[in-house]
């Protein structure tokens, strides 16, 4: 975001503090709101207030928006005598200051969470300011700088104690390769540095995101930072690449724009109810690039269904024909497989061949149905039935804890009772994004041996054929 702002804190549009969610929390990416690219430091109650009941009347609440989160310059200059913030529940910083210099939390972690809870805070973003004295908003080059690491466990544990679930977005900026332990943290992590409203940006921003794939999963996502979608100088074309490629990616769905003004085609971009099912997909796999020659990108998301998304995107100044096959991108087994176009709704089939004349710096989006998903040509995801039993291999709650022992439970076509079979014979989870595996404890053979997910280790004992 713009002028590096601070840390984040929201509540979900329309829904009462004492109905709030369980605590798993982010089973899907966040979708919401945030004032800083509209706003910046002039932030204010009007506003706020005006943006929340723009997405309830202009159709993103029913879309799935829920978060309308303040970014930084709404609290005082300075905490009062007994310590606490002041006066607003909004956003913090795991700095001595907020990114735009207003009191931040380094060293009163306890004392602002405990303050969040009351407040009714649902969404906190922590970003990585001023993170020791003497130094600069996100830079510090007197050795004086805790690890970030250690700050946002920090936070996390605060935020536990406090008895409220609120979601955690971790935001320093791709720094410390945040992906490879994010997941025990928080529920996202920035990616990459602020985006602005321009097709460069947003292009470096996607390469960026892209690598991280397999760190991403329910729970814990890739975060490329908020949606510009009508801002600045991206087109039309070029706003709903952006969306398509955050959707194909699996990252939170913030828009970033001014809500009370947005034009039609800005709408229409934000609420495309085709686009958003990939993105908030329970199988929860971020999409990956299957090919990429001279700026013609195919990146291929398996669906809970058995679909696979499909994104063209241009990258060149011309228009280009981007072509892939389904064998591509993980589809096998059928004469005739069906796409439908998510910008336009219409729908054609192919006996394996996709490809479209994409429009410069534009985007066009399948979902591929029918035949059998597969990745790699070799591995294979779905449930795992308890046949005699009726019931499905499942983790419990959710949960992406290593050495959590699994168990069998009704089907119900959830994420955490979703695996995926790989080449290696291994068996990842829901939580496959973050290498979770299917592990016989301590390499046991021994009949009565506990099963667990743990970290993909390949070890034998994290080795299983399919009968």
């Amino acid at each position: 975001m713009h002028g590096q702002p601070a840390a984040t804190a929201g509540r979900p549009l329309g829904e009462p503090a004492a109905t709030r969610r369980t605590a798993v929390l982010a089973l899907t990416p966040q979708m919401g709101f945030n004032d800083w690219n509209a706003y910046g430091c002039n932030v204010s109650e009007s506003l706020i207030k005006s943006a929340a009941q723009a997405m309830h009347t202009n159709g993103m609440q029913a879309a799935g928006y829920t978060y309308v989160n303040i970014d930084d310059c709404w609290m005082s200059s300075s905490r009062n005598s007994a310590g606490q913030l002041v006066p607003d529940p909004a956003k913090r910083t795991p700095g001595l200051k907020t990114c735009a210099g207003f009191p931040g939390s380094l060293g009163h972690e306890t004392v602002d969470a405990q303050s969040f809870a009351p407040w009714g805070v649902d969404y906190l973003k922590y970003d990585n300011c001023y993170a020791g004295p003497g130094c600069a908003p996100n830079t510090c080059s007197n050795g004086t700088e805790t690890p970030a690491q250690t700050r946002y466990v920090t936070m996390r544990d605060a935020l536990a104690a406090s008895g409220r679930p609120i979601l955690f977005s971790l935001c320093n900026w791709g720094q410390e390769n945040v992906w490879t332990w994010g997941a025990g943290v928080g529920n996202s992590w920035r990616t990459t540095g602020d985006i602005s409203a321009s097709f460069s940006s947003m292009l470096s921003i996607f390469h960026s995101n892209v690598g991280p794939a397999s760190y991403a999963g329910p729970g814990h996502w890739n975060d490329p930072d908020v949606l510009e979608v009508g801002n600045g100088s991206l087109t039309a074309t070029e706003a709903r690449s952006e969306f398509s490629l955050w959707a194909e990616t699996a990252a939170p769905l913030i828009a970033g724009t001014n809500l009370t003004s947005a034009s039609s085609t800005t709408l229409s971009i934000y609420t495309n109810a085709r686009v958003i099912a990939v993105d908030q997909d329970s199988l929860g796999k971020q999409g990956t690039m299957v090919s990429a020659s001279g700026g013609l990108d195919v990146l291929a998301k398996p669906l809970a269904n058995g679909d696979v998304s499909v994104a063209l995107f241009n990258e060149t100044g011309s228009t280009a024909t981007i072509s892939t096959s389904a064998a591509a991108i993980g589809k096998t087994g059928a004469s005739s497989y069906t796409l439908t176009d998510l910008w336009s709704g219409a729908t054609s089939s192919t006996s394996g061949t996709i490809s479209a004349s994409v429009p410069a710096h534009g985007t066009v989006m399948y979902r591929v149905s029918g035949g059998t998903t597969v990745s790699g040509g070799t591995s294979t995801t779905g449930p795992l039935h308890a046949v005699g039993a009726g019931k499905c291999l499942d983790v419990p709650n959710s949960t992406t804890t290593a050495g959590t022992q699994v168990e069998i439970w009704s089907c119900n076509g959830a994420a955490n009772q979703t695996w995926t079979h790989t080449s290696a014979n291994q068996l990842t989870g829901y939580s496959g994004g973050s290498q979770m595996c299917l592990d016989a404890d301590n390499n046991q053979t021994v009949p009565g041996t506990k099963v667990q997910i743990r970290y993909c280790n390949g070890q034998s004992s994290q080795k299983w054929v399919l009968g």
